[in-house]
């Protein structure tokens, strides 16, 4: 026989135990998520830790630059012509006078012949206008002088006849006395006629020979021109130095044209650095200023001692002259690093550079706990910038060790542990 029994209280006593589950399930949740996050944990090998400091600050901007001459002397091709024989090569010293290449070019000869033939005829054209107007001038001297022999005959002439008519009129006939008159009167005329055509002769004479012995003197600097231009086809060193290599070397068989750099010599022993600095800094750096110019294996000290106005793609070039013992590292066309000491801030809190920060404003950083197990964020306002450290104004004591690198990834933490 079946027993009926009775299953509420049961069913009843389970769901009182499911919901108090989860109700308690839901105040975990919630007591979990009201927990404070907890602190990730940072690899010490990989952070970059710093210990503030308080004493000098030096100031310094930074820009790459290259080593150059003081004394440089650059040799372009006078004329077009082809390069025959290079006899010197870049690095090797040279003396004023000593050939570095030869070029040759046909037409230049040619130029030369022609300027130097047309000198020739115009040189026999003033020795010919010389003798021409040397012998014109005689052969009007000539003339003048026998009218003038004729007119003092003809004066004696009617004198006698004046006379004559005066004594006795029946000596001299009336006419005859006119004519001789007329005669003397017409000799005289020609004779002052052909005297002024002798002053127009020699007045003119000069002018002619000045206007020959011009075109001569053309001519011949048109001879010395093209000579010039055929001696430069023999290039050779205008002063002592060292020949430096060019951007673009040139080859036997090459064809230069006019303008073309040909040749470099520079004055050894006298190097300085020109320097590309931001346009933003610029500003900061004035003539005299000491700076450092680092060419990977020495440093030297220098001067600034020009700024180009110009900006160019955004830099300023400055000019930083280096003193004479340089070391054995510093040579023309050297890739340099430059540092310009622009201020020198005493007794000041500073720290090496963060990657993140910029000068004159406020950034967060990790500061480490006394334990040096943990990391705490602070607010930290900087001041004056350098290439490698910066000011602190607030935020951090001297001693104090702190993160400098990139903590972006942890923005959402005020703590970090180091492990």
């Amino acid at each position: 026989m079946d027993i009926i029994r009775d299953t509420k209280p049961k069913k009843r006593k389970r769901s009182f135990l499911i919901a108090a589950g989860v109700v308690g399930l839901v105040a975990i949740t919630f007591a979990v998520q009201s927990l404070p996050s907890a602190a990730p944990t940072v690899d010490r090998a990989i952070v970059w830790m710093d210990t503030v400091e308080q004493g000098t600050l030096i100031r310094q901007i930074r820009g790459p630059g290259t080593l150059v001459p003081v004394d440089a002397r650059l040799i372009t091709a006078v004329t077009n012509g082809r390069v025959e024989q290079i006899v010197l090569l870049p690095g090797e010293s040279v003396q004023p006078g000593d050939t570095i290449l030869q070029m040759s070019n046909p037409d230049v000869d040619l130029q030369l012949l022609q300027a130097q033939s047309q000198l020739s005829q115009a040189q026999s054209t003033l020795l010919q206008t010389r003798a021409n107007l040397r012998t014109q001038q005689l052969q009007q001297e000539g003339a003048v002088a026998q009218l003038e022999t004729q007119w003092a005959q003809a004066r004696r002439t009617y004198e006698t006849n004046q006379r004559l008519y005066d004594t006795n009129p029946a000596l001299v006939a009336r006419a005859d006395l006119d004519q001789s008159r007329e005669d003397m009167e017409q000799l005289e005329m020609r004779v002052e006629l052909e005297k002024q055509r002798l002053e127009v002769m020699m007045s003119t004479e000069a002018d002619q020979i000045q206007a020959q012995e011009l075109q001569v003197d053309r001519l011949r600097e048109t001879v010395e021109f093209n000579q010039e231009r055929l001696a430069s086809l023999v290039v050779r060193a205008p002063i002592a130095g060292t020949l430096s290599p060019l951007e673009i070397p040139l080859q036997e068989g090459q064809y230069v044209t006019s303008g073309q750099q040909i040749a470099r010599i520079v004055v050894p022993g006298r190097l300085k650095a020109e320097i590309r600095i931001s346009q933003t800094q610029a500003p900061e750096i004035t003539v005299g200023q000491n700076a450092l110019i680092d060419t990977r294996t020495d440093t030297i000290m220098g001067t600034v001692s020009r700024i180009d106005p110009a900006v160019r793609q955004g830099t300023v070039t400055i000019d930083v002259l280096l003193p004479t013992d340089l070391p054995a590292s510093a040579r023309p066309d050297l890739s340099v690093d430059g540092n310009v000491i622009i201020d020198r801030l005493e007794n000041v809190l500073h720290i090496s550079r963060p990657s993140f920060a910029q000068a004159n404003q406020r950034a967060s950083l990790f500061r480490l706990t006394p334990d040096g197990e943990y990391a705490e964020r602070i607010q930290v306002r900087f001041g004056a910038s350098s290439v490698n450290d910066m000011e602190v104004l607030e935020g951090l004591q001297p001693g104090d060790i702190v993160l400098l690198q990139d903590m972006s990834q942890w923005d959402g933490y005020d703590r970090v542990r180091l492990r």
